[in-house]
């Protein structure tokens, strides 16, 4: 059990969690939050509070964002606009196939790192030459894949909630059509696909589930007893743990717990090794 507090960068971007010390924010104050990089402004929207749960080692707050803070934060917010547009407007002089997905700057330096988005590799040297010159500043370039780039941007998925990758993903696992097919999804890029245009990373969230059911459950066409009484498994509801069953006597089809389903004593031995040491014994 621990004080905890969350800050954002962006509003409605993504929450970091630190542990808030002395300091006392209210929702919406400004904070300085340690970084790769030193101290930077974030927004307070989750006020310090007791949690039960064990967030582990959480980095602690360096303090109240001053006047000073405040300025040197919206001067990089301005910076970092300006070489958007002039990243932007450059790239189209150059006649580059580049987006730009973000931009980060370091003010102590200064130094600007631009991510980008192109279908190949790209020869920028000239675009860099000509970054430096007008922004007077050192310049980074770095090519992003599809997932990143909508790691950096952020949207909403076909869920309605915002992106995983933009919130809380820190890492991106493999995903495989086989995922899809475990778990009777249609194998239509136009469903399984997110905003990236690559699969959803959630394909991976209850692929677990579907595996242990595939191994423990009555199969599909099996007889098995229920209480409502004998039948033929037809349908499997993983994420509610329920079974269809097609009842033998009336034909009528029953949602039942899979708690409730019993298959045949072989089938429940043979799914268990149990069958192999009886024989032996």
């Amino acid at each position: 059990m621990g004080m905890v507090c969350a800050v954002s960068f962006e509003r409605y971007g993504r929450l970091y969690y630190f542990d808030p010390g002395p300091y006392s924010p209210r929702v919406g104050d400004k904070v300085l939050v340690p970084t790769s990089t030193g101290p930077e402004v974030a927004e307070c929207v989750w006020a310090p509070e007791w949690v039960s749960e064990d967030f582990g080692d959480l980095p602690q707050l360096v303090g109240l964002a001053t006047e000073e803070d405040l300025r040197r934060d919206a001067d990089k917010r301005r910076r970092r606009a300006e070489a958007r547009g002039v990243a932007k407007r450059l790239i189209r002089a150059h006649g580059l196939p580049m987006k730009v997905v973000g931009v980060d700057y370091l003010d102590d330096q200064p130094h600007f790192t631009i991510y980008f988005a192109a279908p190949h590799r790209v020869d920028f040297r000239a675009l860099v030459r000509d970054l430096a010159r007008e922004l007077r500043a050192r310049i980074e370039l770095r090519q992003v894949g599809a997932r990143d780039e909508a790691k950096l941007q952020g949207g909403i998925g076909p869920c309605g909630r915002e992106l995983c990758c933009a919130t809380f993903l820190r890492e991106f696992e493999p995903v495989s059509v086989r995922m899809a097919k475990d778990q009777d999804l249609p194998v239509n890029p136009l469903k399984i696909s997110g905003v990236c245009g690559r699969l959803m990373c959630c394909l991976k969230y209850e692929h677990p589930l579907y595996m242990r059911a595939r191994e423990e459950w009555p199969r599909r066409g099996e007889t098995v007893e229920t209480p409502a009484g004998p039948g033929k498994v037809v349908g499997h509801n993983v994420p509610a743990e329920t079974i269809t069953v097609k009842l033998a006597g009336s034909g009528r089809r029953c949602v039942c717990p899979v708690a409730d389903v019993c298959g045949s004593r072989q089938a429940y031995e043979a799914a268990r090794g149990m069958r192999t040491e009886r024989t032996e014994a």
